[in-house]
Parts: C-alpha cells; sequence; structure tokens
C-alpha cells in the first residue's frame, strides 16, 4: 500500500496535523509500516516453522513433536502479551516497549538463521517475548494518535492500521516462504530479520510523528515495587536454572521438559486470570454478571483458535506431505498456502463491515452472540471439509490444492465472524477495573486455544487422522450451536452490551 501524504485541516494538536495519512495523523504511517514489517518477518517465519520442522534438511521431527512447537510457540506469543501490556504501563511505555520489542525480534530472527537446534529454540523464545511486547503496545499507540475515543477518524484509522496486518501476512509467505523452501531455510530466517530491521528502522525515524503520550509510563512503579518484582524474577529465574542444570546433568532432559510445562502455563493462566477477575469482590452486579457472559465468549473463542490456528500446522504439513501443490501443473511452495487467508482477509472484510452495516438500518443485523455461534459453526465445517482431502490421501492418492483453499477460505470466513466481534465485546464487557487489561484477557483465549493443541500432540494424538479431525469439527459444531441455544441466557447476562 502507497503512503499518501496530503495537507489537510485536521484537529489542532493531534501529531500529524499538518499531513495526513490517507486523511488521518501522520502518525498512523508510521505505525502501520512498523506492524506491517514485523508482521512480515512473523507470518514469514510462521509459514516456514512447520515445515522446517519435519524437512529432512531441517530438524526432521515428527509431525506430532513439530505441531506441538508450533502450538507452544504461538501460544507463548500470545501469552506474554500480558506481561507485554504490563512493561508499557509501568516501566518503559509504549513506545519504548516497542522500539526494545523489534530489536528483540530481530535477534530472535537472528538466531533462528544460525543452523544449529539450540539456537533455533533460542531464537523462537526471542520471538515469541518480541511479539508479545510489541502487539501489547502497537496498538495503544494508534489510539493515542486520536482526539479521545469519540474522534470521528479512529475507527477508520484502526481498519488501515489492520489492512497493514494483513499486507505484511500476504506477502511474507512469497517471499520469505520461497526463498527458506527453495534455497535455504536459514536465509529464509534471515530474511525475515532484515525485515524487522527495515520495520525498526523506519519506527525511529518516523517516531517524532507519534503522539508526545506514547512517550509516557502511565504507571510507573514505585522504588519498592521495583524492588519486590526483581526479587521475585530473580528468584524465579535461579529456580528455573537450578531445576534445568539437574535434569539436564542427569541425563533426563527431553524437548517435553521445555513443551510439557509451557502448554500447561497455557491453560492454566488463562483460567486463573479470569477466576480472579470473576471472583473479585469490589466489581458491582452488572459486572460480575458481564464477565458470566464473557467466560461463554472466551471459552467459545479458545475452540475456534484451536482448529483455526491449526491451518499453520497441521495443514501445513498435511499439504507438505499428501496435497498436489499444483496451478495448472507449475508447482509452489507449500508455505504460500499461509497467503491465503490474509488476501481473503483484504477481500472479505470491507463486504461483511458493509453487509452489517446494511442489515443494521434495516434492524436485522445478527446480535454478537449469533455471529460468535456462526464463526464457530463455519471452524467446524472447515474440518469436515478437510476429511476429503485425508480421505484422497488415505486412498493413495495426492489431494488437490484447491481442496485446502477451500478450508482456508471456511476458516477465514468464520474468522470475519468471530475475531473482530470478539475485541469489541471484550471491551464493552471490561469491568471498568480491569479496563487496560481485558484486551490481554482476549488474547489468552488465542493461548487457552493452541496450548490445547500442543497437549494433544505431546500426548501423541495424531491431529491429521480422519477420526481426530470429526472429533475436532463436532467439538466447534456442538459448541457453535449451543452458543446459539443459550443466546437468551447470555444475552440477559451481557446486560446494556449488545
Amino acid at each position: 500500500m502507497a503512503s499518501s501524504l496530503t495537507k489537510d485541516s485536521v484537529t489542532p494538536g493531534i501529531p500529524g496535523s499538518e499531513k495526513t495519512f490517507f486523511g488521518h495523523p501522520r502518525g498512523l504511517a508510521t505505525l502501520f509500516m512498523t506492524e506491517m514489517w514485523e508482521r512480515f518477518s512473523y507470518y514469514g517465519m510462521r509459514a516456514l516453522l512447520p515445515l522446517y520442522l519435519v524437512a529432512p534438511g531441517g530438524l526432521g521431527l515428527s509431525a506430532g513433536t513439530a505441531t506441538a512447537i508450533y502450538s507452544v510457540y504461538l501460544s507463548l506469543v500470545y501469552l506474554l502479551t500480558m506481561p507485554g501490556g504490563w512493561f508499557g504501563d509501568r516501566v518503559w511505555g509504549p513506545r519504548k516497549t516497542v522500539g526494545i520489542a523489534g530489536g528483540v525480534i530481530m535477534l530472535g530472527h537472528l538466531t533462528l538463521a544460525l543452523p544449529t537446534s539450540g539456537t533455533f529454540y533460542a531464537g523462537l523464545g526471542l520471538v515469541a517475548i518480541g511479539s508479545g511486547l510489541l502487539k501489547a503496545n502497537i496498538s495503544t499507540m494508534v489510539g493515542q494518535l486520536y482526539d479521545g475515543p469519540d474522534d470521528p477518524r479512529r475507527d477508520g484509522g484502526f481498519t488501515v492500521f489492520y489492512m497493514g496486518i494483513n499486507l505484511g501476512a500476504f506477502v511474507a509467505p512469497l517471499t520469505i516462504g520461497t526463498i527458506g523452501e527453495n534455497v535455504n531455510w536459514h536465509l529464509g530466517f534471515a530474511l525475515a530479520a532484515v525485515g524487522m530491521a527495515v520495520g525498526v528502522a523506519q519506527f525511529l525515524i518516523g517516531s517524532r510523528h507519534l503522539a508526545a503520550h506514547s512517550s509516557v509510563v502511565p504507571k510507573p512503579l514505585s522504588a519498592a515495587e521495583k524492588s519486590t518484582t526483581l526479587r521475585k524474577a530473580a528468584f524465579w529465574a535461579v529456580v528455573a536454572v537450578v531445576f534445568y542444570a539437574i535434569v539436564g546433568f542427569s541425563g533426563h532432559y527431553t524437548l517435553n521438559w521445555i513443551l510439557v510445562p509451557l502448554t500447561l502455563l497455557g491453560v492454566i493462566i488463562p483460567i486463573m486470570v479470569l477466576t480472579r477477575i470473576k471472583r473479585d469482590r469490589s466489581l458491582d452486579r452488572a459486572e460480575q454478571s458481564k464477565m458470566s457472559a464473557y467466560i461463554w465468549f472466551f471459552v467459545a473463542a479458545a475452540v475456534f483458535w484451536m482448529i483455526y490456528d491449526q491451518g499453520g500446522s497441521t495443514l501445513s504439513i498435511f499439504a507438505d506431505s499428501s496435497a498436489e501443490n499444483t496451478v495448472a501443473g507449475w508447482e509452489f511452495p507449500v508455505s504460500w498456502y499461509q497467503s491465503v487467508n490474509p488476501v481473503i482477509i483484504m477481500a472479505l472484510a470491507p463486504v461483511f463491515a458493509s453487509l452489517w452495516l446494511a442489515l443494521a438500518r434495516r434492524g436485522k443485523e445478527p446480535s454478537t452472540i449469533v455471529k460468535f455461534s456462526f464463526g464457530l459453526v463455519l471452524v467446524g465445517a472447515s474440518f469436515f471439509l478437510f476429511l476429503a482431502p485425508l480421505a484422497i490421501a488415505d486412498g493413495g492418492h495426492k489431494a488437490a490444492a484447491l481442496w485446502l483453499v477451500a478450508i482456508y477460505f471456511v476458516q477465514t470466513c468464520g474468522e470475519l465472524l468471530l475475531s473482530p466481534v470478539g475485541l469489541s465485546v471484550t471491551t464493552k464487557m471490561a469491568p471498568v477495573k480491569y479496563a487496560s487489561q481485558m484486551m490481554g484477557v482476549w488474547f489468552l483465549a488465542v493461548t487457552a486455544g493452541d496450548a490445547t493443541t500442543g497437549l494433544l500432540s505431546i500426548a501423541g494424538v495424531d491431529l491429521n487422522k480422519t477420526g481426530i479431525v470429526a472429533l475436532e469439527a463436532t467439538l466447534a459444531v456442538v459448541a457453535g450451536v449451543a452458543v446459539w441455544m443459550y443466546r437468551k441466557r447470555v444475552k440477559a447476562l451481557m446486560g446494556d452490551v449488545r
């Protein structure tokens, strides 16, 4: 997307008041490009990850282990958005946190580019940490560009920003994926580092256009809090080092000593966070009721993401081994499938937005609950559709590429029903006390879903088997139907939220 800077008259005192980016504060161009390059590096590496893990020229792992690693990595990215938001609020401020996060992500990709397994896992950890820090704070800075929540340009600004995400996600598999698969795996990871380096450079150059208060730490830690936090962090770091040193030197260490605790944390922490908020006695009756309703949405979202995110692992590994990845006789890299989702989103998001507006004018727009239930049914339907190429492969044949494209298409339609609505309902139903934390709680639904996939893989469940795929599909459809059947009860709990 080309930059469009024009003279315009906008609200005084807002960053970029002399020049605008598509009619928005000029700082949006900086954040748009930062997010685009970060998503370029993230989705490019993610497209390569499961293929590299199973490839004979890569780590040569089993499909189950590769899926477990991939799922744990995704769950960590979203789990770390909560401490990432905490750093932005209490330690560095959003702007400094994003700058540091970009550097950590770039270092992580460079570490992935080194041809050893030990550094590879360290690189994954660095990318996950950096992504958690950045994801939690960059959206905050987009909001800070505008004159409060009632600024008429605000929603449009987030839409432009969202396009940056999908533009980066679309281009990444086509470039990083092609080089990684066809030239050299580690060169592909290095290209992801180059992309993030460009993002960091333009962020630092363009940061003068951001809101001044993006550099402010909203709730800085007191000296006592800093001391307590450092002591606790040091204690748990020493515990982890001593524990893994004992396991390693005793000769009992395997990859599961890392994977199992991380997957369990991915399930346990979301439960603990929701329980803590729900049991907070300082919340009034209306807030308690809304949190009861929100748990329905949270569980439904976890089921959705458990299936949806297998598009990058289970489906990708299937395509690598059992699909005819050709168009008109021309073979394309398996990683290109990961560009299907963002291009469909860019094509259909305006269509869905227009549809909701048209239905709203007639008083027929589906409620949040109904949209959620349809999203779940669609992601379940995508895995029922997956049964067809699985049957073809079981018969000893290669499944056509269009089967996989159709699966991604159905999943993306489900995402457009559930994901934007989930973000919106999270902000609307958040208790005042937890307003700044609830977006992190929403991301924990992704963590829980991906961690569940990881646990299944670690337990030896073959996610490419017909019975398991059918079971997951049935689970999603049943969950969608259950949400729809109890829609009146959930609507009552939501109070004034619609």
